[in-house]
């Protein structure tokens, strides 16, 4: 049997689990459809990555010139000041959207004019490896699927999730405060839908194979044109069963194996990242056995790494580090400290002490950041996300920057690349970008404290300025170069955690072949902390200061508070 049958044949298994007898008409609409954009003969997991792959996030416009579509003035941007020191883009939604900057679409097969054409995202593609996102849980209320929901046209009656607005949805888990239940109008009356992130997101019924059928050409066509990378946005929420938490449901994780395995059939050098802002045993869910996601957010280490770096305790950090399953070549974490969303606590229940989270809470507070919350099946709210920008959150002040925040939140990234995964940035982590207060108070959405775009002409006369912008950029493309060059930061490479006490966060990073050894240590005290005597015999040097770094005996060295260090041994 070939290994396109044996796919195949999982394939058939997994919609018959999920539509039952309506799965053997789905098979010949499938292999038509695929066979359009061309299955490969002898499929195989193709993708491979190493130390060198490093991903940017960012808006389609988050640089803009007045004579040029964003998309192109990112291009020519990214090319003058990152050039080959990042592998991927993430472009955030560049789709026509009603709302929440993207991720309401109303057209999932056409780029937002305002940004530009589908071959500027190709010409982009010449240069990096895309990363797009299948925002596969919901449309937008503007969207030609919902129009013709609304005017009762087949086949998209059956696209969204109606509702008894009586139905008792109590155990349904929610990442926001708003009602779950959402009234339309509609050409048969009034009509209650399904909305979990807002009322002008409206959530698709997967339970309907049409829709599925639909979400598998929308990514097929992303990868025609050019996407290496997927993101599945709000995964976790997809399948909804009322009665259950409508999370994480077995017929969510059947839909992503399924997704992987349609991908390794026309395109096996494709990779799926799901987005799941969740605690992270669940998290963790998303890698199956193998069969699932190739990579999953790290979602608890920016919120992880604050806290410590903050309270200059590194125990919570240490113990989460030494728990996190090995890689093998066919899975990997993508790991970041900042997104276009605020930083997830969800994913430090169980991780941190609540009283703990409350401290992390009042400081972001403090820094001029905000508080999203969510809603507990009893009606209470519990926090969801700080709002505020991973620069800021390491602040003293709300109003000046401090040379304690400026190392602390380059140890943060320091620490954030040197761990096991493919590490991604987010663009205005690239040069510590401050609260944007001015776009909260315009729009009044929290989350725009962290989504500034830039004027190309003001952002490069920062960057090449004197001050805290042009030092942390500097400084940032010094830590990429470092990255890309060390095979023991490879994503397939050993990962152990040094046991240094609780003010040191330390990892022995290794080549996959054992032949070079990288240690990134991290004081997080305020104060110099000499490093406990480490069982690694010969000379090291630190490859950011070039000094030499010896590890035993009286010559010892102290770290200075919130220093890292990736230390080599000398040849």
């Amino acid at each position: 049997m070939s290994a396109a049958q044996v796919i195949w044949d999982r394939i058939a298994v997994r919609l018959h689990y999920l539509y039952g007898d309506r799965a053997e008409a789905l098979i010949p609409r499938l292999q038509m459809m695929m066979g359009r954009y061309g299955v490969g003969e002898s499929p195989s997991d193709a993708h491979a990555w190493d130390q060198s792959d490093i991903a940017l996030i960012a808006y389609g416009d988050m640089v803009r010139a007045d004579d040029e579509p964003p998309l192109a003035t990112l291009n020519d941007f990214l090319v003058n000041h990152l050039g080959e020191r990042i592998r991927w883009l993430h472009l955030l939604p560049f789709f026509p959207y009603s709302s929440d900057d993207g991720f309401s679409v109303k057209d999932f097969r056409a780029v937002d004019p305002a940004l530009g054409s589908w071959q500027d995202i190709r010409k982009l593609g010449e240069r990096y490896d895309l990363a797009m996102d299948l925002v596969i849980n919901h449309v937008s209320r503007q969207s030609s699927w919902f129009r013709e929901y609304i005017n009762g046209v087949a086949p998209y009656t059956g696209y969204f999730h109606e509702m008894d607005p009586h139905a008792d949805v109590s155990a349904v888990v929610r990442p926001r405060s708003h009602p779950l239940l959402t009234p339309v109008q509609t050409r048969h009356g009034q009509r209650h839908l399904w909305t979990t992130f807002s009322a002008d997101q409206i959530d698709v019924n997967m339970a309907n194979p049409e829709v599925l059928i639909d979400f598998i050409d929308i990514l097929l066509w992303y990868i025609s044109q050019g996407a290496r990378m997927i993101r599945l946005d709000a995964i976790a929420f997809l399948w909804k069963q009322v009665g259950t938490s409508c999370l994480h449901l077995t017929q969510t994780h059947e839909i992503v194996k399924l997704l992987r395995d349609v991908t390794e059939l026309v395109a096996p050098h494709v990779l799926l990242l799901t987005e799941t802002n969740v605690p992270h045993e669940e998290n963790l869910s998303y890698f199956g056995n193998g069969d699932e996601a190739h990579l999953v957010y790290q979602f608890s280490l920016p919120p992880l790494l604050a806290h410590g770096l903050l309270s200059g305790n590194a125990a919570h950090l240490n113990h989460w580090a030494r728990s996190l399953p090995e890689g093998d070549g066919r899975r990997t974490f993508f790991n970041f400290t900042a997104s276009h969303d605020g930083v997830g606590v969800r994913p430090l229940q169980g991780l941190i002490p609540d009283d703990q989270l409350t401290g992390l809470i009042q400081h972001v507070e403090r820094m001029g950041g905000q508080v999203s919350t969510r809603s507990l099946p009893d009606g209470s709210q519990r926090p969801y996300e700080l709002n505020i920008t991973y620069f800021d959150l390491f602040g003293d002040d709300p109003h000046a920057v401090s040379e304690r925040q400026v190392t602390r939140f380059l140890s943060s990234q320091a620490i954030m690349l040197a761990m096991r995964g493919i590490p991604a940035i987010y663009f205005n982590s690239l040069f510590g970008a401050r609260n944007h207060r001015a776009g909260v108070e315009a729009s009044g959405q929290a989350r725009r404290i962290n989504r500034q775009k830039w004027q190309r002409r003001e952002l490069e006369g920062l960057l090449e300025g004197d001050g805290t912008e042009a030092r942390v950029f500097d400084a940032y493309l010094r830590l990429l170069e470092l990255r890309k060059s060390q095979p023991a930061f490879h994503p397939d490479g050993r990962q152990a955690v040094l046991a240094l006490g609780d003010r040191f966060f330390g990892l022995e990073r290794q080549s996959p072949d054992g032949a070079e050894i990288v240690l990134s240590i991290t004081n997080f005290s305020d104060e110099p902390v000499k490093l406990p005597p480490l069982h690694h015999g010969g000379g090291w040097h630190d490859l950011i200061t070039h000094q030499r770094w010896p590890l035993q005996g009286k010559t010892a060295k102290s770290l200075m508070p919130w220093q890292t260090v990736w230390l080599k041994k000398l040849a």
